[in-house]
């Protein structure tokens, strides 16, 4: 048998034909230019660690997720552990693995905070007050807020509120906050911290009332069809990353210590989470009105 041949046959049955190029998406938490310059470093490592191009694919809204993953032909994306929750329930998408995060922790919780100045203390002073979220699609800057309100005996946001909205990304329900068009503002820690690392005022003119549960951090999942072979390959290059002299300097401009596996059941506290808020995963009309 022709010899290019064997070796092409070899290839193609070891799952690497179909790696030529994996399509990641990416969701907006941040900036999505600062979300980009982010994820570029990482792109590049898989791509210097496994011969596969990584396409990354921003998306301008939480609420694209399950649609583009699909109408694009998506491989795989860095799900929040909301979108990663709808993707499991709706789309069969597999967990591969998922960042620690700078404070040693590979999960991230929900913050419901105000200016310090704001005299808001309690969710009754929050009452006729302005309120912004990130998107209808995520755990912090919406499913566990509105868990907390129910909890709290808030059944109807459109009264208690004098209004909401949605920022679109957690860093600007932070600035919105901070800069007096919006009273209270709910975003996840890691963000939070993020933020005040790189503006002081944050830590400053900010305090946080409520935080929730902890849920997983940003993590890639990739499409359940995708081939064992490209699976292992992904798996393997992330979670050695903090074992590899490149890998950390990488690791550093990604602003993590490193990856560690992760499954559906490490979601969890997110369905838990969308139960109190009365929201049913599986038939939920997650974009935003």
């Amino acid at each position: 048998m022709n010899r290019i041949l064997v070796i092409a046959m070899i290839v193609f049955f070891s799952g690497y034909a179909y790696a030529a190029e994996l399509t990641i998406g990416l969701i907006p938490e941040q900036n999505v230019f600062k979300q980009k310059e982010r994820y570029k470093p990482l792109g590049e490592y898989i791509e210097k660690k496994t011969g596969i191009k990584i396409k990354f694919t921003i998306l301008s809204r939480y609420g694209n997720i399950i649609e583009r993953f699909t109408s694009e032909k998506m491989d795989g994306a860095f799900f929040g552990s909301f979108t990663g929750a709808l993707a499991i329930q709706k789309l069969g998408v597999e967990p591969i693995a998922r960042p620690v995060n700078l404070d040693n922790a590979s999960t991230y919780c929900g913050y419901i905070f105000v200016r310090k100045d704001s005299r808001i203390k309690t969710v009754h002073d929050m009452k006729g007050k302005r309120l912004v979220f990130v998107e209808k699609a995520t755990t912090a800057g919406y499913a566990y807020p509105m868990s907390y309100f129910k909890e709290h005996g808030i059944n109807d946001i459109n009264t208690y509120f004098k209004e909401y909205y949605f920022a679109g990304s957690h860093d600007a329900a932070i600035y919105a906050v901070l800069n007096k068009k919006s009273d209270i503002g709910c975003a996840k820690h890691s963000m939070f911290d993020r933020v005040a690392r790189r503006d002081p005022r944050i830590e400053k003119e900010l305090t946080i009332l409520v935080k929730s549960p902890d849920v997983p951090s940003n993590g890639l999942g990739v499409r359940r069809d995708l081939s064992a072979a490209v699976k292992t390959q992904l798996r393997k290059v992330l979670l050695g990353m903090d074992k590899d002299p490149e890998g950390k300097e990488v690791l550093k401009k990604f602003e993590a210590i490193g990856f560690l596996p992760t499954t559906k059941e490490d979601y969890k506290p997110v369905f838990d989470i969308a139960r109190k808020a009365g929201i049913d995963i599986k038939n939920y009309k997650y974009r935003n009105e």
